[in-house]
């Protein structure tokens, strides 16, 4: 497959492609129609041929050359299925492209400071653990840098103080960066205001500008109740945008979806462990033995 793609980047290839297409043809007649010297012409076909995408024949003083649809079939298959999986519903070419939809139009709103004070958004899950467990999800660094980013990127600093003045310091890089060799992708910085175990945490973080100076602050207040249906958890969480700068547009944009995944992400963490704990519970081993029927008494 890579040779053929290397075959088709030469615009003359592609030309000589396309007469063969139409039907079989000599070196020389192929040299004519396609405007290049009988040399280059031939290396151009060995090329081709080499790349199986053409077949060649002599009859008489002549080389007659066809093209081999087969391989077409192939790499157009293969360029078909790139398309559908770069499509595919939800995945990250969607979330991508809903991005530049809102990163667009916040750059164009980002007039003047203060121009996104007010903005809310509210995000409501249902992780399948109990308040406590989730609770340890929101303020244990351990477990917070399972999922406190969005997609594609992992947490490489994280400091989260779960008390009333508590800092938070969060860095995060690309997910296939694994030696920290490339930029680091954010970083944002806060402080803790209010902890109730089980009940509620609210914090303020700003996303950091290139320059270090804050993009916004965003204050975050994560509300936890046991779910009304006797198991789990029902989560809501606020958050809201103050202090916003000209230059915060491109992290104003990315709210709504990026906060979004990381929450999805604790749910899925959660669902994940409860499923672990309920195999290891199926797996232990059963005590058959039962006392009261045994007989232990000895036969002489």
């Amino acid at each position: 497959m890579e040779a053929l793609l290397i075959a088709l980047a030469d615009p003359v290839r592609r030309r000589l492609v396309s007469l063969l297409a139409e039907r079989p043809r000599s070196v020389g007649v192929l040299a004519e129609l396609a405007g290049a010297r009988q040399p280059q012409t031939t290396k151009h076909l060995q090329t081709l041929e080499r790349a199986d995408v053409v077949v060649s024949h002599r009859t008489g003083q002549r080389r007659i050359y066809a093209l081999r649809p087969g391989a077409l079939r192939d790499l157009a298959a293969e360029l078909v299925r790139l398309a559908d999986t770069a499509e595919r519903s939800g995945g990250p070419g969607e979330t991508h492209e809903r991005y530049g939809r809102g990163l667009h139009a916040e750059r164009l709103a980002a007039e003047d400071p203060g121009w996104a004070d007010g903005r809310s958004f509210t995000f409501v899950r249902s992780p399948a653990g109990e308040p406590e467990r989730v609770w340890r999800h929101l303020t244990e660094t351990p477990l917070l840098a399972r999922w406190w980013t969005p997609d594609d990127l992992r947490v490489s600093e994280l400091v989260f103080e779960a008390r009333p003045g508590g800092r938070i310091v969060q860095e995060y890089r690309d997910a296939e960066d694994t030696d920290g060799s490339e930029p680091v992708a954010g970083r944002a910085e806060g402080t803790v205001d209010d902890v109730r175990p089980g009940e509620r945490l609210a914090y303020r973080l700003s996303p950091l500008l290139p320059d270090g100076s804050p993009a916004f602050t965003a204050h975050v207040d994560f509300g936890l109740r046991p779910a009304g249906t006797g198991s789990g958890t029902d989560l809501e969480v606020r958050y809201r945008i103050t202090d916003s700068t000209v230059d915060s547009a491109d992290f104003v944009a990315g709210v709504e979806i990026g906060f979004g995944q990381s929450l999805d992400k604790l749910t899925a963490v959660i669902a994940a462990e409860a499923h672990d704990a309920h195999d290891a519970h199926d797996d232990s081993p059963v005590d058959t033995h039962n006392n009261s029927d045994s007989d232990t008494r000895s036969t002489p």
